[in-house]
């Protein structure tokens, strides 16, 4: 029997675990199954023609938000071509209103509700006749005699027993590493579907340092965990936080999802003694409107979260990346900026602005008529407007986000941007200001280069009110930030001739070159080549003064959490 499992992911560097789990998990079976990866950036007809090919007996799709509509366009086809085929689908895009896929596409044999390893397992005893009745399976909504039937919801398994799924590493080669050491979620969140799935369970330690161990000796250059609360059981958190630090391999880094205000003192001193780049933390903020935290049922102390967050960046060791919902509940534009505000100061490495996606079966999607929430009626079914928020406030909260996106969340334009908020009342009236400007110039419409994001930038500048006697200022934040990431070797006009004559940068060079005789034969033949140095009138990497100041720009040595070169003061 062919058994093709499908998964179109959102981007090539995305895998999908949970048909990996499934495969694994149908151990009789492996042999007879092929995981099929593609992404929404392909076309559908070649995604079709490749199906085609593999002449399934059985194929199922991995359903979610962002493929779902490529998963209809090709099973509405592939079906054609195979008029017999049963066609199966899981994933929480179908889990939660089985019954109306069906309704909807005829296509389609039943849907896998829910965790599917025990499901999928059951399904292919079927297949191989095994069984003859699929209502002895529980977990399944499938057409029987021209009806629908539900069966029963499966009670969730024991995790430790998924067998662990990276075995043959060649598979997933330029792929993220996704990895799982609990299900389920201790919190309530009326947005989201972790919160139904109330049964949290963990994967036995034991598992987990041997499975990390294996990612440790390979060298994976990142692992991202899934788990919804990673935190949320501290013993379970504090060993593999452990196991990770005392077995770093010096290149491999973790990614967690936590709840900052459930850290503990004994993590907080744990994590401020890893390696700068080990770990990564996201963290969901979604909201510091006390109401809305409240009425969305979710438990969250942000001026806790705050200090500890502050606490962490002042280690200079930990990515953070926080989050923030628009649309949500008693959030209107006013309220949405002084979020944004209290993230902002925090200062994480990423500042995510999203957009409440109204998920079938939440809490959020029956609420959403006494909140007045109307949302698409497409993936990833976005928030349009809510009695708190309009749609212009939504375009306006859109271009915000574009505007944190390009000139915060890439790096690239730190201490510049930090200069300019002394221009604005708030970091939200900046980054709006610069959002109209673009939409007021058209540069929406295009893609820039990432020196024309800094000449666009500059342009900002110098239409602002009383600013010209600051020009020089700022063209000299931008220049530095433009070195920080970048030896470039075309200069933007803001950056003006270079500061430094050929025959001193030589001089500088061979002076340095002298001074430090440990520097590897590497470092001393690649050096001109690696560095930069420029003159700066202002202290750019201090307090703002006016002070001439030489600075070399180390691009053999980046800071793992912003990739910026390392600065030397001459």
């Amino acid at each position: 029997m062919n058994v093709i499992l499908t998964a179109i992911n959102a981007k090539y560097i995305h895998s999908n675990l949970a048909v990996y789990c499934l495969r694994a998990f149908a151990k009789p079976y492996q042999d007879e199954i092929t995981v099929a990866e593609y992404t929404i950036n392909q076309q559908t007809d070649d995604i079709l023609m490749d199906l085609y090919k593999q002449k399934p007996d059985l194929l199922c799709f991995s359903c979610y938000i962002w493929n779902i509509e490529y998963v209809e366009r090709i099973l509405r086809e592939i079906k054609k071509l195979f008029p017999s085929l049963p066609i199966w689908l899981g994933g929480p895009e179908v889990s939660y209103d089985a019954e109306q896929v069906l309704l909807k596409f005829p296509e389609v044999t039943g849907i896998m509700r829910g965790e599917g390893e025990e499901t999928f397992l059951e399904l292919l005893d079927h297949y191989h006749g095994k069984t003859e009745d699929l209502s002895q399976i529980q977990g399944i909504t499938y057409r029987h005699r021209d009806q629908i039937t539900e069966n029963p919801w499966r009670p969730v398994m024991d995790l430790s027993m998924v067998p662990f799924v990276y075995h043959h590493l060649e598979d997933f080669q330029n792929k993220i590493i996704y990895y799982e050491s609990s299900r389920g979620c201790p919190f309530s969140c009326s947005y989201c579907l972790s919160s139904i799935d109330k049964c949290l369970r963990f994967r036995d330690l034991s598992l987990v340092t041997e499975e990390l161990q294996f990612f440790l000796n390979h060298r994976v250059p990142q692992v991202k965990f899934v788990d919804r609360t990673f935190n949320c059981n501290h013993r379970h958190a504090a060993a593999i936080w452990n196991y990770i630090k005392d077995h770093d391999n010096g290149i491999t880094n973790f990614h967690f999802e936590v709840a900052a205000d459930l850290l503990s003192e004994e993590e907080l001193d744990l994590i401020s003694g890893m390696r700068p780049g080990l770990i990564q933390l996201e963290i969901g903020v979604q909201s510091t409107n006390p109401k809305t935290i409240s009425e969305i049922c979710r438990k969250m102390d942000f001026a806790k979260v705050s200090a500890i967050a502050e606490r962490i960046n002042h280690g200079q060791n930990i990515h953070q990346h926080l989050d923030l919902i628009a649309g949500l509940p008693f959030e209107d534009l006013k309220s949405f900026r002084d979020s944004f505000n209290d993230v902002y100061r925090v200062r994480p490495e990423q500042l995510q602005l999203g957009f409440l996606k109204v998920l079938k079966g939440s809490f959020m999607e029956q609420q959403k008529d006494s909140y007045g929430l109307v949302y698409k009626s497409t993936p990833p079914y976005e928030v349009l407007y809510t009695k708190w928020l309009s749609y212009e406030d939504v375009l306006t909260l859109k271009s915000v986000e574009s505007m944190v996106e390009t000139y915060y969340n890439s790096g690239q334009f730190t201490y510049t941007m930090r200069q300019l908020e002394h221009e604005f009342s708030t970091p939200f009236d900046m980054y709006q200001s610069l959002g109209e400007f673009y939409l007021q110039n058209g540069y929406h419409k295009r893609k820039h280069s990432r020196i024309s994001r800094y000449e666009i930038l500059d342009e900002f500048i110098s239409g602002l009110p009383g600013i010209k006697e600051k020009k020089s200022f700022y063209e000299e934040y931008l220049t530095f930030d433009l070195y920080l990431r970048e030896n470039v070797k075309n200069r933007p006009g803001f950056a003006g001739d270079y500061s430094v004559g050929k025959e001193e940068l030589y001089d500088l060079y061979d002076e340095i070159l002298s001074k430090n005789p440990s520097l590897s034969a590497y470092a001393k033949k690649n050096m001109r080549k690696m560095a930069h140095i420029e003159k700066f009138r202002y202290d750019v990497y201090g307090s703002g003064c006016r002070k001439d100041t030489l600075l070399l720009f180390d691009y053999q040595k980046r800071n793992p959490l912003n990739q910026q070169a390392c600065v030397i003061q001459l």
